[in-house]
């Protein structure tokens, strides 16, 4: 049976319609401290790990203060490991702890430890800020590409940003793989909150099968 297509998103939106930020307990605002938290998400995520881990731990490490680049390269290593440990990210604690430690100081050196100056820097340019990211220990395509989606929700210049792994949660649902057509679909929804969701059916056939299922 052939499901109409704006249904079916409506109902992944309506059930998983929230960006991974919020998920974090980031209220994101283009100011330094939730842009850092939102990169050091976007490197947790981006682990071969459960997406439920990655955020609790980005929860842990900001009840442990590590909420900016000045205090998390000011935290010593076993700090930053025992954050990790507390929300669950155990098997990269180690190797992630550095990361962490060495792109906070990154930041510092180079951009004063305001993302924003990234930005400026890329003269906002998409595949420039991409490449940019990527310089952050830790920090890879797909990194990367977990920032920008998350950050178009207050990076306008950004968006829309629908990446490979969105596309791909499109195509499990049987939507289009354009992204026009989907922007199309998704009407006044959040580009962002579109992104997550569709994220989410990539890598989860549950929450794909649950929206086809309700959708029929």
């Amino acid at each position: 049976m052939s499901r109409d297509p704006g249904r079916v998103l409506r109902e992944l939106l309506d059930a998983h319609g929230r960006t991974y930020a919020e998920e974090a307990g980031i209220r994101l605002r283009d100011t330094p401290q939730p842009l850092y938290r939102l990169m050091v998400l976007a490197h947790l995520l981006s682990a071969r790990i459960r997406g439920s881990i990655a955020v609790a731990t980005a929860r842990a490490l900001h009840e442990a203060g590590l909420r900016d680049p000045r205090r998390m390269a000011g935290a010593d290593w076993q700090e930053r490991v025992d954050a990790l440990g507390r929300g669950g990210y155990r098997r990269y604690d180690e190797r992630t702890a550095t990361q962490l430690g060495d792109a906070a100081e990154l930041l510092t050196e180079r951009w004063g430890g305001d993302l924003r100056r990234l930005r400026e820097q890329a003269d906002g340019e998409v595949p420039e800020t991409r490449r940019l990211l990527q310089e952050f220990p830790g920090i890879g395509p797909t990194g990367a590409d977990i920032f920008l989606r998350e950050v178009q929700r207050v990076w306008p210049g950004i968006a829309p940003y629908l990446d490979r792994k969105a596309l791909q949660g499109a195509q499990r649902l049987g939507l289009p793989d354009d992204p026009d057509r989907l922007l199309e679909l998704a009407g006044s929804t959040d580009p962002a909150v579109l992104a997550a969701a569709l994220v989410r059916a990539s890598v989860d056939r549950g929450v794909a099968r649950d929206a086809l299922d309700h959708a029929d």
